[in-house]
């Protein structure tokens, strides 16, 4: 087996894992999901979704992080051409909009917790925090990731060694993404409407 092959099926064994992690956080977030629809009606003294949640100032966070997504997908695209440096330049704009993400789900996190909106108000809103909060993690896990990409491509520059790097990265990314729209439709939306 030459060089070029190993390299080859060393990328390929790396998104296989990657997909294989994927579907385990889908378990995850299918149980975390049913767990808050299930609990959804359970306020006790709290309040109800349509009185907590507030669907305009989750919109913004929405698009930044929907954003991220293609600028992730950039990215990838631009290392594959050759472009350090504007590799470089869309990471870090994929960093700042995930960094700008967690800033305002923190503050949205905050203004509930000022309105007494607290994990042990009621089954709703622990499972609302839990949600949304792992969802927050794995954002946050994926921020640092990306601040590790940035040394790496900084330094090694084009190589395919990042370009894998980078790939694998993408589908993490693109799956927070698309939990996210999950959350925004099954919480904020579907939890305004009732």
């Amino acid at each position: 087996m030459n060089q070029h092959t190993f390299e080859f099926e060393q990328e390929q064994d790396k998104k296989l894992a990657m997909w294989f992690f994927i579907a385990a956080e889908v378990v995850i977030f299918a149980s975390l999901f049913g767990v808050f629809l299930t609990l959804r009606s359970h306020v006790s003294d709290g309040p109800s979704s349509e009185q907590m949640l507030e669907v305009k100032s989750v919109v913004l966070s929405t698009v930044l992080l929907l954003s991220s997504s293609f600028t992730i997908y950039a990215c990838v695209h631009t290392l594959e051409r050759g472009k350090t440096r504007l590799t470089l330049l869309l990471l870090l704009m994929t960093f700042l909009l995930g960094g700008a993400f967690l800033m305002m789900e923190s503050r949205e996190f905050l203004h509930y917790y000022e309105k007494g909106y607290t994990l042990d108000i009621s089954p709703f809103v622990s499972s609302f925090y839990l949600l949304v909060g792992t969802h927050g993690l794995h954002v946050l896990a994926g921020v640092i990731w990306m601040g590790i990409l940035m040394i790496h491509v900084a330094l090694k520059g084009v190589s395919r060694e990042n370009a894998s790097r980078l790939s694998v990265f993408s589908l993490y990314w693109h799956f927070v993404d698309l939990v996210w729209v999950l959350i925004f439709t099954l919480v904020y939306l579907y939890g305004k409407v009732g």
